[in-house]
């Protein structure tokens, strides 16, 4: 019997609709292959980093929350059929991504080509571009 091509696979996911055909073709995939999908969630808090001291916090940090469920909500309403696992982390997407890729022995990281922050780079996201150089395994880009 031949082992599957994929066990372990993780969808980088930040709710944007732009990233929403990355997250169908990993559930896909995920569907095909019988693997555990991981679908994370990273919050940058380096937006806090920069933010005036006038700044509510708390106020934020809930938006961010809110943020965090609703999009990890909408994989898991597109999962059926599919062993879902929601992680949230925080940090820099890309470092975070790979960090838990590393640490969890995934074989396929699917990401998309932009996501909240817009075309940054001419042709793949700055997150997208880092995880390709740094990623212990297969990249799937879906755009």
């Amino acid at each position: 019997m031949t082992e599957p091509l994929f066990q372990k696979i993780l969808i980088a996911t930040d709710g944007s609709e732009k990233n929403q055909a990355a997250v169908l073709e990993a559930l896909r995939i995920g569907r095909a292959s019988g693997a555990v999908v991981y679908a994370v969630y990273v919050e940058d808090l380096s937006v806090f980093e920069s933010a005036s001291p006038d700044l509510v916090i708390g106020d934020s940090w809930a938006v961010v929350e809110r943020e965090v469920a609703e999009a990890l909500n909408r994989v898991r309403a597109m999962a059926e059929g599919v062993t879902l696992e929601t992680v949230t982390l925080q940090g820099k997407p890309a470092i975070e991504i790979v960090r838990f890729a590393v640490e969890k022995h995934i074989d396929l990281i699917v990401i998309g080509t932009q996501g909240k922050r817009g075309l940054e780079r001419l042709l793949l996201g700055s997150v997208a571009e880092s995880v390709i150089r740094t990623a212990p395994c297969r990249v799937l880009v879906v755009k």
